[in-house]
């Protein structure tokens, strides 16, 4: 059995009846010393006595009175305890067994060497036996460790021995360096020193392997069952294309509650390809559904934009109230500085009547300087709205025209593709003819015929689109050079207009009755009328069919709201050279068409 005593002046931190794990060497007040190295040491084991040891102390029982001995067959005490660290004093004791004694070693000697610990190990190496040394001995020694599941003796003083757990192997480390001697011989044959070392062996490492695969395993499910729980639930599968099942999405597709789910529904039928010809007509009926909810999200954009200029405008006007309460307080605060009040306040009172007012002032500073900041973004978005207005029409006509040559360009070139496809079938073709040697095969004769047919009539038919791409891209080029001429004219406008300016003013220095005649001599009675010159020759020339005056009007009421229908004609009847009435239409559809004939009465005039 074995025997482990130890002093010390500290009171155990635990209850050895009641404690269920292995024991833990160290002391807070010095190195352990034990009883039988003080008894056996002789003078100079002597001096190393405690001289300061308290009246309590016990010399005969090595412990403190009141606390019982600690002894290996308490319960919850392991025998052998687990590694210790280098820096914690540890004195080893002899230990008796029923056919063996083991010695400890020298304390002054270094601790044993020991290899680097294999993963899972639990079989160490134990070397130095004696001779006589039987299995049943290794047994009694090394079972106080733990479960031995097995044993393997070598003939050369050595020996594997196998352990249940892991931490048994630490315990058995501990018996390494220790002399062992059977019964009370001296014989050589009978002594050795224990070498205990970590062993590797296929077995625990197997077992490891194992436990570490499992452990993965449990963490992967843990983190499955994790990200699904996490995972937000999958919608609803969509069914099949059915009659009935259409007349539902179609009741659906009116309501505006369901409105979203029937479309994801409509959508998933068409991305599967369930359209065909018998069902194209009730497909068509509900894209046809679909597109009548657009007039409804128009509206109720509109509705919600009214509202956000409703909530703004009333946060505007809070924030002007708030406002002129301020400056109503300040103007408080202002009056009570003066020299009539201020004199009969006390020192404490001014103090805080300055502070008021400086606070009053900072946040009137504030909200004035976001009244100011609302105001400014507003009229910056009219002014962007008015300069988007004048461009989207230019635009929109350009991207047409771009479409257009586009389109006529990709048509071209899966033309010219199909082309080349029925080429490589007819030579695929003349090559087969070739090898059968079958000239008067009827049906292979009909069907280059058909082939030669058909490879003309495409020809012609690249031909003509290839003519139509050219026209469109003329069409394009020639618009593109009007603009420019419409750009130029303006150009020109804007300087005679400011020639003319010039000239009024230097004549009204002169006399007023000249101007007089000039004004009522000249169509244009003043640059108002010219402006309004300039934007309808714009966009007459935009218009080479000519406009009514009303969509010239609506036009420029975009611009100025105060433009009336009357003078905008009594203008263009004035410009006989620049601007032309005429009839278009027959019957019912007959009606009046302004166009613009500068560039004509340019030469004229």
């Amino acid at each position: 059995m074995f025997l482990v005593q130890y002093t010390g002046l500290n009171q155990l931190p635990f209850d050895p009846a009641n404690n269920n794990e292995p024991l833990q060497f160290g002391s807070a007040s010095g190195p352990l010393v034990p009883e039988g190295l003080i008894e056996n040491g002789g003078e100079s084991s002597k001096k190393r006595k405690r001289t300061n040891a308290p009246s309590e102390f016990d010399p005969a029982l090595g412990m403190m009175t009141g606390i019982p001995p600690i002894t290996p067959m308490m319960p919850g005490l392991g025998i052998v305890p687990p590694p210790i660290p280098p820096d914690m004093p540890v004195v080893k004791e002899i230990i008796h067994c029923k056919s063996c004694t083991l010695f400890p070693p020298n304390p002054n000697l270094p601790p044993p060497a020991t290899r680097e610990r294999p993963p899972g190990c639990k079989t160490v190496f134990v070397g130095g036996l004696p001779e006589n040394g039987t299995e049943q001995i290794i047994v009694e020694v090394f079972e106080q460790c733990g479960e031995i599941i097995a044993i393997r003796k070598s003939k050369k003083n050595f020996c594997h021995i196998r352990f249940a757990e892991e931490y048994m192997v630490d315990k058995a480390l501990y018996l390494s360096g220790y002399r062992i001697r059977l019964g009370s011989s001296t014989d050589k044959k009978d002594t050795g020193r224990l070498h205990v070392d970590f062993a590797q062996a296929r077995d625990d490492l197997y077992e490891w392997e194992c436990k570490q695969r499992m452990l993965a395993r449990e963490e992967r499910h843990r983190r499955r069952m994790e990200e699904e729980r996490m995972r937000p639930p999958s919608p609803p599968p969509v069914v099949h294309y059915s009659d009935h099942e259409c007349s539902i999405v179609a009741e659906k597709l009116k309501d505006d509650s369901k409105f979203s789910e029937a479309v994801q529904t409509l959508l998933t039928w068409i991305e599967r390809g369930e359209v065909n010809r018998r069902s194209a007509n009730h497909f068509y009926s509900m894209i046809q559904s679909a597109n009548s909810h657009v007039r409804r999200l128009v509206n109720e954009k509109a509705a919600h934009e009214k509202e956000m200029e409703e909530a703004k405008e009333k946060f505007k006007q809070a924030l002007s109230g708030i406002l002129i309460q301020f400056e109503q307080i300040v103007a408080v605060y202002h009056s009570a500085s003066k020299q009539k009040a201020w004199d009969h306040f006390t020192k404490a009172q001014r103090k805080n009547i300055s502070v008021w007012c400086k606070q009053a002032e900072e946040i009137r500073n504030i909200h004035n300087d976001e009244l100011m900041g609302i105001r400014r973004e507003e009229e910056m978005e009219m002014s962007d709205d008015e300069i988007e207005e004048t461009t989207e029409t230019k635009e929109t006509e350009e991207s047409a025209l771009v479409s257009q040559a586009e389109a006529l360009k990709e048509e071209n070139d899966s033309l010219r593709w199909q082309l080349d496809a029925y080429r490589n079938e007819v030579e695929l073709l003349k090559q087969e003819q070739g090898k059968a040697h079958r000239e008067d095969d009827p049906n292979k004769e009909q069907q280059l015929k058909l082939l030669q047919q058909a490879l003309q009539g495409m020809q012609q038919h690249l031909l003509k689109v290839q003519e139509e791409y050219k026209k469109k891209e003329a069409e394009l080029d020639r618009i593109k050079d009007d603009k420019l001429q419409v750009e130029k004219l303006l150009e020109n406008l804007h300087e005679k207009q400011e020639n003319c300016t010039s000239r009024l003013c230097a004549s009204s220095q002169e006399s007023d009755h000249p101007l007089e005649k000039a004004i009522i001599g000249n169509p244009v009675k003043s640059e108002r009328e010219a402006l309004l010159v300039g934007i309808i020759s714009t966009f007459l020339h935009v218009h080479p069919f000519g406009a009514s005056i009303e969509y010239i009007c609506s036009y420029l009421n975009r611009l100025d709201n105060k433009i009336c229908t009357s003078d905008v004609e009594s203008l263009m009847s004035r410009l006989q050279h620049t601007f032309r009435q005429e009839m278009t239409g027959v019957g019912a559809s007959l009606e009046k068409r302004w166009k613009f004939c500068g560039f004509e009465g340019l030469k004229l005039t």
